[in-house]
């Protein structure tokens, strides 16, 4: 779409146009299209992590959790050294130290979350357990670092050989700007749907590279890096976590579910309300992923180079996603 068609239909989408008096009413009727080769279980995920897709959905198929299958395929590129925006080997901050956060959220709309966390590796699956061992939601920093010790979980220097190396040239560097699709994408989300036809996710990340310390993005905000509702269906993001969190992108696109609109509607509705307040064409890469109660995908970014894995009727494949800004 060209910007001043986009400009002309901009009032569409505006937060008015979207709300409806009963927006917030859990109770409302709905009435999702049913599809006729939907069968669970599905598994998507942001960007080409095949190999993480394909362990989630190794565990559906093995009839494990919706939640507990998320986290598993988060795990494998947590584990991945070559990936520089998800766990071991992620690019560090300015001071050359790095720090993860991760969220997940089930069926029962149940969260857990932990941000800043130095020398645990598997935050999502820490995340969780923020989630089921304490009475709380979220938990930070050495907080959540001296809590994962209690749990078992072994404590490591996170920043590789090869990340300090860029880092280091980085260093060096005066006019840095993020790469998009590459150091502006910084997040593993993923959205499964088990064989209870229940929906959960997880969300993952070392976040931007290079920032400053103690910066924290949408990854692990309920609401903006990921929301699940089990009546309805589930989103997730990546990319410039600061726009998403301006417009709790996770959340407006499943609200936007709830008022009958499809997944790929939903996101790209979320997209333009990060573009509404852009005057030119943004240097920063969003991007979402969504599916509803029956199986409905929905995927679109603000440039191309996005795409996603989706796992459905036993097939895992990969696929581009549309975009805003296209050649």
């Amino acid at each position: 779409m060209k910007r001043r068609k986009f400009i002309k239909n901009a009032s569409k989408f505006s937060l008015a146009g979207l709300i409806s008096p009963d927006f917030f009413n859990v109770d409302k009727k709905y009435s999702i299209k049913k599809l006729n080769n939907y069968k669970s279980p599905i598994s998507i995920c942001t960007w080409d992590f095949s190999n993480a897709n394909s362990v989630a959905s190794e565990y559906l198929e093995n009839g494990q959790s919706a939640l507990e299958s998320a986290v598993r395929g988060a795990s494998i590129e947590e584990s991945n050294a070559q990936n520089s925006t998800v766990g071991y080997g992620g690019a560090p901050d300015r001071e050359g130290n790095v720090s993860l956060d991760a969220c997940v959220m089930n069926h029962f709309g149940d969260c857990g979350s932990v941000v800043a966390v130095k020398n645990i590796r598997s935050v999502a699956s820490l995340a969780k357990d923020v989630m089921e061992k304490t009475p709380h939601v979220m938990l930070a920093g050495d907080g959540a670092e001296e809590f994962a010790i209690s749990q078992g979980y072994k404590s490591e220097d996170l920043l590789t050989n090869s990340s300090k190396k860029e880092w280091m040239k980085w260093l060096e560097r005066s006019n840095y700007k993020p790469i998009i699709n590459i150091e502006n994408h910084d997040t593993i989300g993923i959205l499964c749907i088990d064989q209870k036809n229940n929906i959960s996710g997880a969300c993952s990340t070392s976040g931007l590279a290079y920032k400053m310390k103690g910066r924290v993005g949408d990854s692990p905000i309920i609401g903006s890096g990921l929301f699940v509702d089990n009546k309805i269906g589930g989103a997730v993001a990546t990319g410039m976590g600061e726009e998403v969190v301006k417009t709790v992108g996770s959340f407006l696109i499943v609200e936007l579910m709830r008022q009958n609109y499809s997944p790929q509607e939903a996101c790209e509705i979320a997209i333009r309300r990060i573009l509404e307040k852009e005057k030119n064409k943004p240097e920063f890469q969003v991007a979402y992923i969504a599916v509803n109660k029956n199986g409905e995908i929905g995927a679109f970014s603000i440039h191309e180079g996005f795409g996603y894995c989706l796992y459905r009727n036993k097939k895992n494949r990969f696929y581009k996603s549309k975009s805003f800004y296209y050649k």
